[in-house]
């Protein structure tokens, strides 16, 4: 893990492009995890929809469609977090260190 660690902190662009990649698998299994299990709970709580993302009030003929919002919300706060905690615990803080 240290290795892994230094490997970050030192090779900037490549660093960068490993975070990249490993960003986006984040992405997608948080994506998965609130469509998935979080957007079905909170429907079931809120109302008889099947899904918090279909969720909406209508105003005239136009949908506003609050749920998806919400579950678009949910998931970006599930990333930061996730981000924020791997930042923390591989001591990336200061991933620009100087040679």
């Amino acid at each position: 893990m240290k290795g892994f660690v230094e490997f970050i902190r030192e090779r900037g662009i490549v660093g960068f492009a490993v975070g990249f990649i490993l960003g986006g698998a984040i992405t997608k299994v948080v994506a998965s995890l609130v469509t998935d299990i979080v957007n079905p709970v909170l429907g079931l709580i809120l109302s008889r929809t099947k899904s918090l993302e279909s969720m909406y009030f209508q105003i005239g003929s136009a949908k506003v469609l609050w749920g998806h919002f919400v579950s678009t919300l949910i998931d970006f706060i599930i990333l930061a977090y996730i981000i924020y905690f791997i930042m923390k615990s591989l001591k990336l803080e200061k991933i620009d260190k100087k040679k």
